[in-house]
């Protein structure tokens, strides 16, 4: 995929929390959407092991996969903080304009915007909700990404074309 061609629009990232549920995750999200593995909680030869089972059902289903970390195992790209993107699409993360900022003097190819709204993993941390989220989405010039307690109608309630979830896609 070219640097800068439209990316996919809904986004599965992975976690210890929906680990037993990503594969019939991934096999019913619509063909062409993005998955995003991150299994922090996995080291060395378990975490490729995993990453290898799941890639192969996304590729199968026709979505893009994106590696978190700087292990080159053939993924179609990378997600992280910006100074940490490598090979392939680079997919960063931002929590605020000057994040978003750093993110597009990058050069990335998307941006992981958020949280836009409680999540469970930090239910109690400050969040971005509607408005913020719209006013930094909008400063950028590459395609940003909402994430952070997202579900299918949170997405409906922020409007914005293109969403991740952890959790939110059960």
């Amino acid at each position: 995929m070219p640097r800068r061609q439209s990316l996919p629009l809904l986004w599965l990232l992975s976690d210890a929390r929906n680990d037993a549920g990503l594969p019939g995750a991934l096999r019913a999200l619509p063909r062409g959407s993005g998955f995003v593995f991150r299994h922090y909680h996995l080291q060395g030869g378990a975490r490729r092991q995993r990453y290898e089972e799941l890639a192969q059902i996304a590729r199968e289903c026709g979505h893009l996969v994106i590696l978190s970390g700087t292990e080159d195992w053939g993924a179609d790209g990378t997600y992280g903080p910006p100074d940490r993107l490598s090979n392939g699409l680079r997919l960063a993360t931002a929590h605020d304009g000057d994040e978003l900022q750093s993110a597009i003097g990058a050069k990335a190819d998307g941006i992981f915007l958020s949280p836009v709204f409680p999540t469970a993993s930090h239910p109690d941390a400050a969040t971005l909700g509607v408005h913020r989220f719209r006013v930094l989405a909008r400063q950028s010039p590459v395609p940003v990404i909402a994430l952070g307690g997202m579900t299918h109608e949170r997405a409906g309630e922020l409007d914005w074309p293109r969403w991740g979830a952890i959790d939110g896609l059960g």
